[in-house]
């Protein structure tokens, strides 16, 4: 089913939250380090509560070595961006995706933008941004699960 995917994340409350959503929809996180703080810091437990138990968490200590990894299972990744001009809702989402979400700071560095074997984006408004990584990992994590229909029983 799919995966979600944290590069190197600054806000632990956000990957606590993200955590959480992942632990509750039985799905996995692979976080791509560094962080931008410790991984056992009480804002990221906070956010995920009791659920951090429950949560199937990946670490992976490089951007590269994340690549090997997933060039040898052979999936896909999928880019959540502003910096694309195909919507979620347009996209078809296969059972094995990853879907790869950036910094909150920053996004993702030109060459994993440009590695991706997908990008996509959420429709907003025009004068907005962006939305909080937590927030825009939830929307599409939760149409890949419908479409894929990998929601747990």
């Amino acid at each position: 089913m799919p995966d979600l995917v944290l590069y190197q994340p600054d806000i632990p409350q956000n990957t606590g939250t993200l955590l959480r959503l992942a632990a509750c929809l039985d799905k996995t996180v692979h976080l791509i380090e560094p962080a931008g703080f410790v991984l056992s810091d009480k804002g990221m437990k906070r956010a995920g509560m009791d659920y951090l138990a429950q949560a199937a968490l990946v670490r992976h200590g490089s951007h590269e070595q994340f690549e090997a990894w997933r060039r040898e299972t052979g999936r896909r990744i999928v880019l959540l961006t502003t910096k694309s001009d195909r919507f979620y809702t347009d996209f078809e989402f296969q059972s094995d995706d990853l879907l790869l979400l950036g910094r909150e700071s920053l996004g993702v560095p030109d060459d994993v933008h440009d590695a991706a074997d997908a990008r996509i984006t959420i429709p907003m408004r025009p004068d907005t941004r962006s939305l909080n990584v937590a927030i825009a990992g939830a929307i599409v994590l939760a149409e890949a699960l419908r479409q894929t229909k990998g929601f747990p029983n």
